[in-house]
């Protein structure tokens, strides 16, 4: 959606909003760092994101793919900047059409900073040479599609009255070849910023504006960032933090209070602004602490559309179902299936595209570096050590595995000690769900769709085990007639016991005046595509470790020898049900090998 539409619903409800702004980084484990981070401040609540453009465009190739990844794997509306610095036509060019292809429909237009190395800033040839031709050009290209933003000024107030009504004469021009809001230059002076809001209203402008507000994080950090934008310091912003300056932590809480007493005043006047632009500097604690301070969190989303995260890119926008088996590696799933035709549909559709689960060109990863990775999970020396893994993530005392880019959800909770009993049987556990009968939509556990819903799931357990213990374990299942499971080793063969060729619904919703949504399915075809992946992270595992060392040869004889199993409980009312056959086997298979160091 477009943000100009976004701010006119906030102000028919009446509803105080806010923005964060993120930078690209400079490195990889960075930029790994910074979706982690925008994912989890993602459930502080903002209307949208916005990412800048760094001066001389340096990483215009980093700010397009953050772009795309926020729009499709986040799910959240993100602002695009593009800067005419260093940037000729061509570029800009290309930056547009990835950025309505990622379904980026918001652009800040910028002339933007002077290279790095140069003091005054230089048109390159064949490139813009004010932010007004980009707009231009902006319009001319792509007509309505994108909702194009531009910088405001508020400390214009403080030039010469001639000076004054030049540059507000000139921002008018620019807002006239077609801007659909502003976002201001950070400011601390909040009078100063009231006089230009009334300014620009004065001079027929009638835009939505987007006050800019920079947290306080450390004294040496709120001096830079004032010194290289000029911006004017209240003497009382001064007095309040410097004789702090050499303690953070109170230079945070001193620079929150004041802050947040600064957007108190901009919501309180009359001026008719209803939001706040957070530059964040890609730190998660101080926008935090001010929307805390201001009383605007926790605003956590109780209604999910779909259980799991749409995509917000054109081709994806209406997907409404996918197979469970990627629930923890949704970007590894996004990128494999990107180049579909179509996507399962209400009725499930046809999702046998012959591009299905290639791995090439995608690779396979564990999210973790080598070093984080080594330190989460040391080094095992036996399957007790690797069962216990298992054990710890699924009672979160461990926050990752490989197989999971997540921790484990908040309904993982609800049937953990029974996850955890499992893998100490041997049963390596790495997707799972537990039967739901019925929950209303807003619950904070299962709950998601509109309101006044009920949503449904049946049991699901998907597991590497040993073939010894699959033996065990076959007939204690199929003596549940309830029990649907598929069985699979690393060549591909496939077992199971489904007589139906079609997809299994494991997650619907009912919801008034809509047919049943049935958002997650069990297939064979899908689960074959999957396969690939999930034995490939067992292999990434031990290739952490030295070749021929201990934990390398244990867990790939673990993996590479286990077959991957999921096990579906079609009967959604019998909440354990799933979990009996487990108990059975297992205590059957470790009465017989007590001995043999299999089971701990």
């Amino acid at each position: 959606m477009k943000i100009s539409k976004k701010i006119e619903q906030a102000g028919k409800e009446d509803k105080v909003w806010w923005s964060f702004e993120y930078f690209p980084p400079r490195t990889a484990q960075g930029l790994q760092n910074l979706l982690d981070r925008i994912e989890r401040m993602r459930a502080l609540g903002p209307e949208f994101i916005d990412i800048t453009w760094n001066a001389g465009g340096r990483t215009s190739e980093l700010t397009s793919e953050l772009v795309k990844t926020c729009q499709s794997l986040i799910g959240i509306e993100t602002c695009m900047h593009l800067t005419c610095t260093n940037m000729p036509k061509e570029k800009v060019d290309i930056a547009l059409k990835e950025a309505k292809e990622h379904g980026c429909r918001n652009i800040l237009a910028l002339r933007g900073d002077p290279p790095m190395g140069k003091d005054k800033w230089e048109a390159i040839e064949g490139g813009f040479v004010h932010g007004i031709d980009l707009v231009r050009h902006i319009r001319a290209t792509y007509g309505d599609h994108f909702d194009v933003a531009v910088a405001g000024f508020p400390q214009i107030m403080l030039l010469s009255p001639e000076e004054r009504d030049q540059e507000m004469k000139w921002f008018k021009e620019k807002i006239d070849v077609g801007v659909d809001f502003i976002f201001t230059q950070m400011f601390y002076d909040v009078q100063i910023f009231i006089d230009w809001v009334r300014a620009v209203r004065a001079a027929g402008i009638t835009i939505p504006i987007v006050p800019g507000i920079m947290p306080i994080q450390t004294w040496n950090g709120f001096q830079r960032a004032t010194s290289l934008a000029k911006t004017f310091i209240p003497q009382s912003f001064i007095d309040a933090l410097e004789p702090h300056k050499n303690n953070d932590e109170k230079v945070r809480e001193i620079g929150t209070k004041l802050v947040a007493d600064l957007c108190r005043q901009i919501l309180a006047a009359p001026i008719g602004i209803r939001g706040l632009h957070f530059y964040t500097m890609n730190l998660e604690r101080g926008s935090r602490m001010l929307l805390e301070e201001l009383n605007l969190v926790p605003r956590v989303e109780t209604l999910k559309p779909l259980p799991w995260r749409q995509s917000l890119t054109p081709s994806r926008r209406s997907e409404t179902i996918r197979p469970i088996f990627w629930a923890n590696r949704t970007k590894s799933y996004l990128s494999r299936t990107e180049n579909w035709d179509e996507y399962p549909n209400g009725r499930f559709g046809d999702s046998r595209s012959p591009a299905y689960g290639e791995l090439d060109g995608y690779g396979v990863w564990i999210k973790q570096t080598k070093e984080d990775a080594l330190k989460l999970w040391g080094h095992p020396k036996s399957f007790s050590d690797v069962c216990s893994l298992f054990q710890r993530f699924c009672t979160k005392d461990l926050s990752a595995l490989p197989w999971s880019d997540l921790e484990p959800s908040l309904e993982t909770s609800v049937i953990a000690e029974q996850l955890a009993k499992m893998n100490s049987l041997g049963f390596l556990t790495i997707n799972s769900q537990p039967a739901v009968d019925g929950v209303r939509s807003d619950d904070k556990i299962h709950g998601w769709g509109p309101a006044n819903g009920y949503v449904y799931q049946k049991a699901y357990l998907e597991f590497f085990v040993s073939p010894e213990l699959l033996d065990v374990l076959v007939p204690h299942i199929e003596d549940d007639s309830n029990i649907t499971y598929y069985v699979i080793n690393k060549r591909g063969d496939l077992r199971t016991n489904n007589t139906s060729e079609g997809p299994n619904a494991v997650t619907w919703g009912v919801f008034p005046g809509k047919e049943i949504v049935q958002p997650t399915i069990v297939e064979a075809i899908s689960f074959m595509a999957w396969k690939d992946e999930a034995y490939e992270l067992g292999q990434q595992w031990a290739n952490l470790y030295e070749a021929d060392s201990p934990p390398h040869k244990l867990i790939c004889d673990t993996f590479q020898n286990s077959l991957l199993v999921n096990v579906v409980h079609n009967n959604y009312k019998k909440a354990d049900a799933i979990f009996a056959p487990f108990v059975k086997a297992g205590e059957e298979y470790a009465a017989k090998h007590r001995t043999n160091g299999h089971v701990a």
